[in-house]
This record gives C-alpha cells, sequence and structure tokens, in this order.
C-alpha cells in the first residue's frame, strides 16, 4: 500500500507543479500587462516640448463702456498669435516661456455707455480711441490639478490646471489723426495712426508742452513703453495622442501703467501745446456734433475757438482718465503641444 501511495505522489507531483508555475505566469503576465511605471517622478518622467496658440484679446482700462475695473467691450476682441517651449519637471509642474503679439483696442464712440444717472455721457463726449500691439514675453509656472506620474506616454487624458508667472512686454499706443486742427484748419495726414507716447496728450512733453506750476498735471513725466505684467489664468489640457496636447486656458495680465491707452490723468487746457497735433489728440470733443454742453472760448494759432468746458481745460472734477486703476488685458489662448524627442523616450524607457 504504502509503495502503491508513493507511486501515486511520484506521478501526480509534475502535473501539480505544473499548475502552479502556469498559475504564477498568468499572475505575472497580468501585473505587466497593467504596469504604468514607478510610483516616483524620475528623470525619464522629464520631458519638454513647443506649442502654438492662437489668441482672443479684450482690454479692461479708462476706455472700457463703464468706469469698473471689469468693464471691457467684446466686440473689440482681436486676435493674437504665440509660439512656446514648456519644459515638464513634477508629477503637476510644468514651466512654460512663451512670445506672443496682439493688439489691444478701445473707443469712447464706439462702445461708452451712460453711468448712472448722469444726463451726460462723459466718455462720449470725451471722444477718445486707440489702438496697441502688444509684444509680450512670459515665463509662468503650470500646476496641474490631476497628477501624473507615468512617462509622457502614460500621462493623464486631461486636466484642469491653473498658472502664474511673470511677463514683460512692450506696447504703444495710436490713434487715427482727425480730420482737422484745433484751429480749424485741414489735416493732409487725417485718419494716419500716429504713436500717442510722443505727443504728450497730458503734458508729459516738454516740447509739446508748457505746463504751469499750478497745473494739475505739472510734473508729470513720460510712460515707458517698456512694461512689467503678472500674468494669471486657468485652464485645461487635454491629450490628443502620443506626443499631442491641446490646451484651453483664459487668462490676464495685470500692468503696471495705466497707459495701455494713452490715458490715465486730468485734462490739460489746450493752450498749454504749442504742436497743433498734440492739441487735437488731446481733445476731441469737438468732433462730436451738438453735444449740447456749455462751451468757453480760447485762442489758438490766434484764432478763437470754442471748446467744451471741462474737456479741453483743466477743471478741478472732470479727470481725463482714473490714475488709481492700472490697465489690465485678458487672453483667451487655444494651444497645441508637440512633445520633443519621442521617439528616443520611447525606445529608451518603454
Amino acid at each position: 500500500m504504502g509503495s502503491f501511495m508513493l507511486l501515486l505522489g511520484s506521478y501526480f507531483a509534475p502535473e501539480a507543479q505544473g499548475q502552479f508555475n502556469r498559475r504564477s505566469i498568468k499572475k505575472n503576465n497580468k501585473r505587466i500587462a497593467t504596469f504604468v511605471g514607478k510610483k516616483h517622478f524620475g528623470r525619464e518622467h522629464v520631458y519638454s516640448g513647443v506649442g502654438f496658440s492662437l489668441n482672443a484679446m479684450n482690454y479692461y482700462g479708462d476706455l472700457a463702456p463703464l468706469p469698473s475695473k471689469f468693464s471691457t467691450d467684446i466686440s473689440f476682441t482681436k486676435p493674437g498669435i504665440g509660439i512656446s517651449f514648456f519644459h515638464r519637471f513634477g508629477p503637476r509642474y510644468t514651466l512654460i516661456g512663451q512670445f506672443m503679439y496682439g493688439t489691444l483696442k478701445g473707443s469712447d464712440a464706439e462702445s461708452a455707455k451712460k453711468s448712472g444717472s448722469d444726463p451726460v455721457n462723459f466718455r462720449q463726449v470725451r471722444n477718445l480711441s486707440f489702438r496697441n500691439h502688444i509684444k509680450e514675453l512670459s515665463l509662468v509656472a503650470v500646476f496641474d490639478l490631476f497628477e501624473n506620474e507615468g512617462t509622457y506616454i502614460s500621462r493623464v487624458k486631461w486636466t484642469p490646471y491653473a498658472f502664474v508667472g511673470v511677463a514683460a512686454f512692450l506696447h504703444n499706443p495710436q490713434a487715427q489723426e482727425p480730420a482737422k486742427f484745433l484751429d480749424g484748419t485741414t489735416n493732409p495726414s487725417a485718419g494716419k495712426w500716429v504713436d500717442l507716447q510722443p505727443l504728450g496728450t497730458e503734458g508729459q512733453q516738454s516740447n509739446t508742452s508748457t505746463l504751469q506750476s499750478t497745473d494739475v498735471n505739472y510734473g508729470i513725466k513720460t510712460y515707458s513703453l517698456l512694461q512689467v505684467a503678472i500674468p494669471f489664468g486657468a485652464g485645461a489640457r487635454f491629450r490628443l495622442n502620443e506626443v499631442l496636447d491641446l490646451w484651453a486656458d483664459v487668462g490676464f495680465r495685470y500692468t503696471f501703467t495705466d497707459y495701455l491707452d494713452d490715458v490715465s490723468r486730468n485734462v490739460v487746457d489746450v493752450t498749454r501745446f504749442k504742436d497743433p497735433l498734440a492739441q487735437a489728440m488731446s481733445y476731441r470733443s469737438n468732433e462730436i456734433p451738438n453735444p449740447g454742453l456749455p462751451t468757453v472760448p480760447v485762442t489758438i494759432n490766434g484764432q478763437t475757438v470754442q471748446i467744451i468746458n471741462g474737456y479741453g481745460n483743466e477743471y478741478p472734477t472732470n479727470n481725463r482718465g482714473n490714475k488709481k486703476n492700472n490697465d489690465i488685458y485678458m487672453v483667451t489662448s487655444i494651444k497645441i503641444t508637440y512633445i520633443l524627442g519621442a521617439t528616443f523616450h520611447r525606445a529608451k524607457f518603454r
């Protein structure tokens, strides 16, 4: 009997061992199939890429429809483009360097709305306008909501994100020249876009205006065309395939200037300007037909001209702009990014 049992055991032992090995192999295969990478962010998870964006730009400032920080005219939305380079260096963190070009616009005549119960639409009578081409270079840090601990191949399908950074930009506010100068003579360059900063429309340029020590804008300095801004905003990123992502976000640029629109402080008396073009670009209320407001006579180039009181001369309660609020611009962006070195990464780490 003992011999029989020994013989039976020797027969079934290899079969049992084979079943055990098959179960182990099956289990290991399952582990390999579900493996997505190490549970830490290592060198193999770091990658870089480039991007191209189409942007929509909007302006918030003194030439907005209403005297509010949050007022903007959507109909003045202008296009912009951008190119970028990004580097992912953590499970949630990406650093992006970007160059962007776009345009901002504002116009009292086209968008000004009446504020409160005031029977006079101050902004419409002010009748100022501008455009400004923005060239921006920025560096922003992006923080993903959903963590990605895998390689670029196994990155999450989508994630919301927030961003904040720093930007430097060049700007140059311009406006179109009027048909006539204030003394009534015809302007041969009517309709031409002219740079506003060199004219000193609020009395900044000593060679075009002679402000007296009693004038409210006395001592005003020329604003710089190179400025700094703080970009911040939020959006979402979507994986398109192994190497392409789609980004969509809305961001704001808080600037440290109130002169994106060339408007900030008090009205300057037009007689302080010596340049006829500076006079005409500083005071444009004369282009409003029949505003129905009191006028006062002033002498310009030997001619007596009627100007609206408080709009073409210094007036204690009538500012040209609000110097307490800096200008802001908004950028709505759609961006496609491409991961660089995908072939190298796939061969080495996949």
